[in-house]
């Protein structure tokens, strides 16, 4: 307790850091005020709840704002769609892929490319919103003077967050645009952790206290897949300009286990939906369409589970092979006078970083699939569906992974001032200097 209170003070003392904070603390604030601003025109009380399915997926990415039809009713998430489809073209298309290797110059260029994406996706799925939630009754205007002005809104209200996140990132601490993602998720934690003392009543105290135990191991487990890595050492050769001799140091190239991290999920999830829309089409006409669209509507059954577990597989493998290019990294390594000991460079260095790949993938993507299934049997288990939900799958994954990136960097502040570090160790994993760059 005592470390703690030291390192708190430590942070606060440097002028920089606390600044970052304060400002970051006030822009999320900012963002959490805006998601119960409610659209002109909507009659709050007639608005339906949306818990379940993908639309209940969002409602938690949200923070709730997308139930309550706020001016952030689609927060951030039309950026992150535009940022997907703009990694994959980077992947695809030639053209993308010799703007991002332009430096600062291309970036600049595939994030104008980004910003403009996210305005057209905003008010394509700005009008499906409108379609789809808000019913008729909980419009207390003209509905197509509502439409047009409600796309409006959400498209302002979708790059006010991205901005808010751009801010966050530039002006405070951590990654803007997830920050506000997990700020939505857990701002859902205590209303379903009070609801579940409430369910449990005072003869279920010690079960909820089971639960919160169980709880804290799997976020230990999550925390372990999420830095958990291969280190592939890297041996440089010496170079020698004029009387000094540069190079010879032995660096590593760290391979995340789970490389993918939780695009897989979400990759997964979005399909899980296919089957029981398309059983809706044909339920009234075969009882084997309504036995499908009944059991892939309910997530604890396992053959939901099953299909979720191999999908989130075979996405891990195919998000790993575009992100991570073996030929690339071992170009760079001959490019720059690095090779791994005992392996020739060029093709034998990309298919060893391959296989190594491959190797470490496969049970991160298993576990990674287990994580993801673990609400499942939360609520088989007795425990209720808004705060099972926190017991895997993408919500704990996105936490998680959020606390670890803004840890690690104001660790960096601290060692950077000669503090002592949150860590004994003075690092946390994957911060560690001694981990090569590779551009």
């Amino acid at each position: 307790m005592k470390k703690f209170i030291s390192a708190v003070s430590n942070i606060f003392a440097i002028e920089e850091l606390r600044t970052r904070i304060v400002t970051t603390l006030f822009l999320l604030i900012i963002f959490r005020l805006g998601s119960f601003v409610v659209l002109p025109g909507v009659n709050p009380e007639a608005l339906q709840s949306h818990d379940e399915g993908i639309f209940g997926l969002l409602n938690t990415f949200l923070g709730g704002s997308f139930s309550r039809a706020s001016i952030f009713g689609l927060g951030i998430m039309p950026y992150i769609s535009a940022s997907i489809v703009l990694q994959l073209l980077t992947v695809a298309v030639p053209y993308f892929q010799k703007m991002q290797k332009e430096g600062e110059s291309g970036r600049n260029k595939i994030n104008q490319i980004t910003r403009l994406l996210t305005i057209v996706i905003t008010i394509a799925q700005g009008a499906s919103y409108i379609a789809g939630t808000i019913p008729k009754e909980a419009v207390v205007i003209d509905r197509a003077l509502f439409t047009g002005t409600a796309v409006v809104i959400l498209t302002a209200g979708t790059l006010f967050c991205m901005w808010i996140g751009e801010r966050i990132t530039e002006k405070g601490i951590g990654n803007g645009i997830s920050m506000l993602i997990m700020i939505g998720i857990i701002s859902r934690l205590p209303g379903a952790l009070l609801g579940e003392f409430v369910s449990q009543g005072m003869a279920g105290m010690l079960f909820v206290v089971l639960e919160l135990v169980i709880l804290f191991f799997i976020v230990m487990g999550v925390v372990m897949l999420t830095q958990a890595t291969r280190r592939i050492p890297v041996q440089y050769a010496k170079q020698i300009a004029g009387s000094k001799v540069y190079g010879g140091r032995r660096q590593y190239i760290p391979m995340k286990v789970n490389a993918a991290g939780v695009m897989p999920i979400i990759f997964a999830q979005s399909l899980m939906f296919i089957p029981a829309m398309i059983a809706q089409f044909w339920q009234d006409q075969s009882d084997i369409a309504q036995s499908v669209g009944q059991t892939f509507s309910d997530f604890t059954s396992w053959q939901y589970n099953l299909v979720f577990a191999l999908l989130i597989i075979v996405f891990t493998f195919f998000y790993t092979a575009i992100t991570i290019n073996p030929n690339q990294i071992a170009d760079d390594l001959k490019r720059n006078g690095g090779f791994i000991p005992g392996v020739k460079p060029g093709k034998m260095t990309s298919e060893y970083i391959d296989t190594v790949l491959s190797r470490i993938t496969l049970p991160g993507s298993v576990f990674l699939a287990i994580v993801a299934i673990l609400p499942a049997f939360a609520s088989l288990a007795g425990v209720s569906r808004e705060f099972s939900s926190f017991f895997g799958g993408t919500s704990l994954l996105i936490m998680v992974g959020v606390v670890l990136d803004t840890l690690q960097q104001v660790e960096s502040y601290l060692l950077m001032r000669h503090y002592e570090g949150l860590m004994k160790s003075g690092k946390i994993k994957g911060g560690s200097s001694e981990n090569v760059v590779l551009t």
